[in-house]
């Protein structure tokens, strides 16, 4: 059960909570930002899902499931899909399991920028490889090591 110290921690006094806050907020228009950036390269290419949408496009266009580069936004989208929703809950975790501040503030805003990095690399300015895997693996680590410090600051398992 939360008590009142608990609580205090989920505020934005608290300021682990505010850069959590914070970073969570980007990540989240980010992952909505996606849905528009797929819109704006199906314009770009005049490629479109369904026959009705060709008609909203000056020059009409076409209807095509398999265009590379929309399908390459697409992914990139489903990625944050993945993987932010995950560090939003093990975020808000590690907040409430009092960590040291400097850590989870600099985990928090690493985990964003590696993020937004990932999404350039994969579907803005296509980087060659390894790159999105360094920032997909890193993302995965920030988790991990969040999760593991919840885990590990827990007194009754």
């Amino acid at each position: 059960m939360l008590d009142n110290s608990t609580m205090g921690l989920l505020m934005i006094s608290n300021p682990v909570f505010e850069c959590y806050a914070f970073y969570s907020s980007i990540l989240i228009l980010k992952m909505i930002m996606m849905s528009f950036l797929t819109v704006l390269q199906r314009f770009r290419k005049k490629v479109f899902i369904s026959p009705e949408d060709t008609a909203i496009s000056k020059g009409g266009g076409e209807v095509k499931y398999d265009d590379p580069d929309i399908e390459r936004v697409r992914r990139a989208h489903l990625n944050d899909l993945e993987n932010i929703p995950i560090f939003l809950i093990t975020g808000l975790l590690l907040v409430a399991s009092k960590p040291p501040e400097m850590i989870a503030n600099n985990l928090f805003r690493i985990y964003t920028f590696v993020r937004i990095m990932h999404t350039i690399a994969y579907a803005v300015f296509i980087l060659p490889q390894p790159t999105r895997a360094i920032l997909f693996i890193a993302g995965v680590v920030i988790n991990i090591i969040m999760i593991t410090y919840v885990i590990l600051s827990m007194h009754n398992f």
